[in-house]
């Protein structure tokens, strides 16, 4: 599925992309550099700067790939807020599930993919949504599925790094985790807890609090800074936004001092178009006013698209791949030197007792010559003493000394 319109969120980092990785403009832009060389000489220009350029070409061909994994209970508006971040309808054949199928439902994995170009990139967006978590009557287990699916992914991975054919790996681990928190508690509840607590070594977690509109500014601040102590109170740890370097402008500077003030993200997700001021804007219209799912003032629905596509979407590929794939890749390397070992040492305990019974024979072969040679030496004296002893042998000797 090809779509031109997909939305985009300028950025000062992004800007400094080149907008065309044309053969032409590179060749015009390598001039302009040995043009601006102060006026150096060509001779000594090798051409090592147009390196970005050649590596910025190889990566728009070939495209790039993004896993997001959406985790919440069910009518937390995760389907809507999907559609509305990449201006799509993933969800439409969707049937809602009867009451009856909700007190023993279990936690299914559905993945979606979805093909999005914009401005000559191609980005390959892989959905997985987890229908039924936390929906069912005991919910305790629901995280067991979403851990299995995390791990599936790297072993996969890790097989495929490890054979022969690398050239086209296809990369499907998780990048980044979605976590719906209800507005209708006081904060996180033990199962959020638990959840976050057995996925947060295994895929970068960002929290979104859902459905804010129906709290005031003033609930909203509260609920999200009790949500933040008990992240730390809990030791959960959630995605950490890298922190700028220091020859980055002011307004990029601010604008990650906003993104980082914004955790956990307040969203509100709308398709729908209402009318305003004589425009048309997304939005969900109440009797008291309207809310804009696209202005920063009303929810976090821009923040959250600006992170996670325009600024932090490939830090967050970096983080999977340097962080949690190499605890998963050190973990399984350190698993099946462990399983060698148990097996090694079975073959040795198993052979054991043929090398004690082989010793055992041998002793008791000797200690059977050893009594043999005794009770040779035995009837060796008993026949001497025989011997001496009777009146044929004294007759003899008596004969013998005449």
């Amino acid at each position: 599925m090809h779509r031109s319109s997909a939305p985009s969120v300028d950025s000062p980092r992004s800007c400094r992309l080149p907008k065309s990785g044309s053969r032409t403009e590179s060749l015009e832009r390598t001039r302009d550099g040995r043009s601006a060389m102060n006026g150096a000489d060509e001779d000594e220009y090798i051409g090592f700067a147009t390196l970005p350029e050649q590596v910025h070409r190889k990566a728009v061909r070939k495209g790039f790939d993004f896993t997001l994994m959406v985790v919440g209970e069910s009518g937390l508006g995760k389907s809507t807020l999907i559609n509305s971040l990449f201006l799509s309808e993933l969800y439409k054949d969707r049937e809602l599930p009867s009451v009856n199928d909700l007190i023993e439902r279990t936690v299914t994995i559905e993945k979606k993919q979805l093909e999005i170009e914009e401005k000559g990139v191609r980005l390959k967006l892989t959905i997985v949504d987890t229908p039924g978590f936390n929906d069912c009557v005991n919910a305790s287990n629901s995280h067991k599925s979403l851990i299995e699916y995390v791990d599936q992914q790297f072993k996969q991975y890790f097989e495929d790094e490890s054979g022969l054919n690398r050239r086209n790996i296809i990369d499907n681990r998780v990048h980044c985790c979605l976590y719906f928190i209800s507005p209708y508690g006081h904060g996180l509840r033990q199962i959020d807890i638990e959840t976050m607590k057995k996925l947060h070594n295994k895929v970068n977690i960002v929290p979104l609090l859902a459905k804010a509109d129906i709290l005031t500014k003033e609930e909203l601040k509260i609920m999200k800074q009790r949500i933040i102590d008990e992240i730390e109170e809990n030791h959960i740890r959630i995605y950490e936004f890298p922190d700028c370097d220091s020859d980055e402008d002011e307004d990029f500077k601010q604008q990650d001092r906003e993104l980082k003030a914004s955790i956990p993200f307040a969203v509100v997700g709308c398709n729908t178009v209402v009318e305003a001021g004589g425009k048309k804007i997304r939005g969900r219209a109440y009797p008291w006013g309207i809310v804009e799912v696209d202005n920063p003032s009303h929810c976090d629905f821009v923040r959250l698209r600006q992170m996670l596509i325009s600024t932090h979407m490939q830090d967050l590929k970096d983080v999977t791949s340097d962080v949690h794939y190499e605890n998963y890749r050190a973990m399984h390397i350190r698993t099946q030197m462990g399983v060698a070992q148990k097996e090694r040492g079975k073959l040795k305990r198993d052979s054991a007792p043929n090398f004690e019974s082989i010793s055992d024979t041998e002793k008791l072969l000797e200690q059977k010559d050893a009594e043999i040679q005794r009770m040779q030496q035995m009837l060796a004296k008993m026949q001497e003493q025989l011997k001496i002893g009777s009146p044929q042998a004294q007759h003899v000797n008596g004969l013998g000394k005449l």
